[in-house]
């Protein structure tokens, strides 16, 4: 479970990387000529995004967990997903924007079970995921330096799952979900400015506040939790226009 955990943060980072080095190596005509000068004064613009996360709970432990020794170890997995979004930015002031990017997302956030009774086995526990994503951000702009700046965002977000459990009968062995969730996002990223669209990785944090786990104490996996909230780092690309 372990090597898996570090696969997953390879992966990722490897991402990061790799897109981060083209970067540095696209064509130096790029940065010789200013591109796209009349865009930094529009009221309002749009693109598209698409990304890839990294989700998981943050998991809180009930008290029958700790009266209890049929199971012995709960904790969260980290799984790989994506998101496909828009994305609408309007002009506040020269260095601040507001932005509207509601995405598709499509992620898990599984679970591990050690159970000590009636023998010792594992288990993962799968809760597949797919969330209408609506955040709403400030963008913090610096200035242009040449064919590229720097920003930062922070917002907040609301979350409502297509594919929740919550409602379903036969759940003698799931966990279930709350079909909408609430949280926080803070992230940063780059533009790069070129001659008719500009091009943004950014990283991001997301985080959820609220409880999204219903509590059913017949529920053998799902009576030894307490809290489940929500936790995602997110690397994406924005193609303005």
């Amino acid at each position: 479970m372990q090597n898996a955990h570090i696969r997953h943060m390879f992966h990722l980072r490897s991402l990061v990387l790799t897109l981060l080095f083209g970067i540095a190596l696209l064509p130096a005509k790029a940065q010789q000529n200013l591109n796209m000068l009349e865009h930094d004064a529009k009221p309002y613009y749009f693109g598209i995004t698409l990304a890839t996360n990294q989700s998981n709970f943050r998991l809180t432990h009930s008290q029958a967990f700790l009266d209890s020794d049929s199971i012995s170890i709960v904790e969260p997995l980290k799984t790989m997903g994506f998101n496909l979004g828009l994305l609408a930015n309007a002009r506040l002031a020269e260095h601040f924007d507001l932005r509207l990017n509601p995405q598709l997302v499509f992620a898990s956030k599984n679970l591990y079970y050690r159970e000590a009774y009636p023998k010792p086995t594992d288990t993962d526990k799968k809760i597949e995921s797919i969330l209408l994503s609506f955040p709403l951000q400030l963008k913090f702009k610096s200035d242009r330096i040449g064919n590229m700046r720097v920003y930062a965002i922070g917002g907040m977000k609301f979350d409502y799952d297509l594919a929740s459990n919550a409602r379903a009968k036969k759940a003698e062995n799931l966990i279930k979900i709350k079909k909408s969730d609430y949280g926080y996002e803070v992230g940063a990223g780059f533009e790069f400015y070129f001659e008719s669209f500009i091009f943004s990785p950014e990283f991001k944090v997301s985080n959820g506040i609220g409880n999204v786990h219903v509590k059913d104490p017949n529920l053998r996996y799902s009576n030894v939790i307490d809290k489940l909230q929500s936790h995602m780092i997110v690397f994406s690309i924005h193609l303005e226009g």
